[in-house]
């Protein structure tokens, strides 16, 4: 390796280095307020180090990753959710029973994860980061354990994961079987050859690769897991997998597929636009029969995925923008809502039923304010960051040819309406009588800076998009 290898490699060596740091501070004095300190003071160094790197050339750094522009953006959102989730968690775990150091160094961990995810040029990188983030969040899921939901979520999702694991190592065989190479663009140059003649070997392995990332990515039908995960893990777990989770998986999806000419290879094609058209359908439909906030915004996550491969399926140049687009809009609105959700929860029990939510606006106007704002946006009304995020969706998709699959998502985008402005009635609604106190009686500093970030993060976005298109389209050139 030459010093440029380095030098590209500078966010995620900050961030293994503030991985050691918080390590060693809690081996030698545990304090909460330190370890958050150090673990921001990490994170900020890794985020000034993309900044300082992010222009260079692209530069493939060992056969296993390839730090570019598009590995760098995911980086920064990835460390800028994590950012947000400790904050997040501050006042969440100021109260918990034991210690709780340990869980800002299990989020350095999965980010770490996730960025090399981001970054992975080689079906090895693909595993290593994979492992290292699902290790991460089982574990981060399960931390509550006083909650047996909680302890019931790390373990379904061990168990998940670990399935989800076998199907996509055995598909990564295949693949090596008949390519004699974990390699993404050699993989991508054996795929386009074939054609329409792929070998069965390839076909099986590309299928179960498939499964892989659909199982991180919630689509239809390997969701089952993400409505009791969402609802028994603490809700800033549950922010963290809502986002930075989806974003590291995203910025694989588009590293493996989006060389790929759609329109040569049907049968891959065909199973991404089914997978689309199910998660769209069913995660609205079962959102709809829900009564649980975090349950809804569970199956909505469904839905949104259907809707970004929407506009990856529209193939080109367009398409990556567009994908990349959405999730960073998705990032910022589920933040925010599941922030609110945080700021109302305890350690030992989350703000989750309608009831909970019932009268908000009397009593924390700003967070009904907040919350309504991320809702809408989810629904995609416009002036909020997930309208253009779909806008943009449709406009790709429109591009590629797609039109079933757009009539889908206007459909399903229609009937989210209902779910969505449930929740705002609650919270408009007048407060129950004999209502107990909420569970936060007030919102911290730290709470309150995400929810306020991420506020105008997405009014922003959706009335002024353009700085945010322009450097998305400088990175996917």
């Amino acid at each position: 390796m030459q010093t440029a290898d380095f030098t590209a490699l500078t966010p995620l060596l900050l961030l293994a280095a503030a991985i050691a740091a918080v390590m060693l501070q809690i081996a030698l004095k545990r304090s909460h307020i330190l370890t958050i300190v150090l673990t921001l003071a990490g994170l900020i160094a890794a985020m000034l180090g993309v900044l300082a790197v992010g222009d260079m050339p692209a530069r493939q750094v060992t056969p296993l990753v390839t730090m570019d522009r598009l590995a760098f953006f995911f980086i920064g959102l990835i460390l800028t959710a994590t950012a947000a989730t400790a904050l997040l968690g501050c006042r969440y775990w100021e109260h918990a029973v034991g210690q709780c150091e340990e869980y800002y160094l299990l989020l350095l961990v999965a980010a770490l994860g996730a960025c090399v995810l981001a970054a992975a040029h080689h079906f090895a990188a693909f595993f290593i980061g994979l492992e290292i983030l699902s290790i991460s969040l089982f574990t981060l899921m399960a931390f509550a354990r006083r909650r047996m939901a909680s302890v019931e979520a790390g373990l379904k999702y061990l168990v998940l994961a670990g399935i989800s694991s076998a199907f996509l190592l055995f598909g990564i065989a295949l693949i090596y079987a008949d390519v004699g190479s974990l390699a993404f663009p050699i993989w991508t140059a054996r795929l386009q050859a074939a054609g329409e003649t792929v070998s069965p070997l390839l076909l099986i392995g590309m299928g179960m690769t498939v499964i892989g990332v659909g199982f991180k990515l919630a689509l239809v039908p390997f969701h089952m897991w993400t409505a009791d995960i969402y609802q028994g893990a603490p809700a800033p777990t549950t922010a963290f997998v809502a986002t930075v989770s989806k974003s590291a998986m995203v910025a694989l999806l588009l590293r493996l597929f989006a060389p790929v000419d759609f329109t040569a290879e049907p049968a891959l094609f065909w199973t991404l636009a089914i997978l689309a058209f199910a998660s769209m359908i069913v995660g609205n439909i079962l959102a709809l029969r829900q009564d649980s906030v975090k349950r809804i915004l569970a199956y909505s996550s469904i839905a949104h995925m259907g809707y970004l491969l929407v506009a990856f399926l529209s193939g080109g140049p367009a398409a990556i923008a567009a994908t990349v687009f959405y999730i960073t809009a998705y990032t910022i609105t589920v933040l925010g809502a599941f922030g609110v959700v945080t700021v109302l929860s305890r350690t030992d029990a989350d703000a989750d039923s309608m009831s909970d939510f019932q009268g908000l606006f009397f009593s924390h106007p700003w967070l009904a304010g907040v919350f309504m704002a991320m809702l809408l946006s989810l629904a995609g009304i416009p002036l909020t960051a997930g309208f253009i995020g779909k806008f943009y969706a449709i406009t790709a998709g429109a591009q590629g040819g797609i039109w079933w699959l757009i009539i889908t998502l206007v459909l399903t985008s229609a009937a989210s309406l209902f779910y969505y402005l449930r929740i705002v009635v609650a919270m408009f609604s007048p407060p129950l009588e004999n209502k107990t106190q909420p569970p936060a009686a007030g919102i911290s500093y730290s709470g309150g800076l995400v929810l306020t970030v991420m506020t105008v993060l997405l009014i922003w976005v959706g009335s002024a998009p353009g700085p945010l298109i322009d450097l998305i389209g400088r990175i996917t050139q």
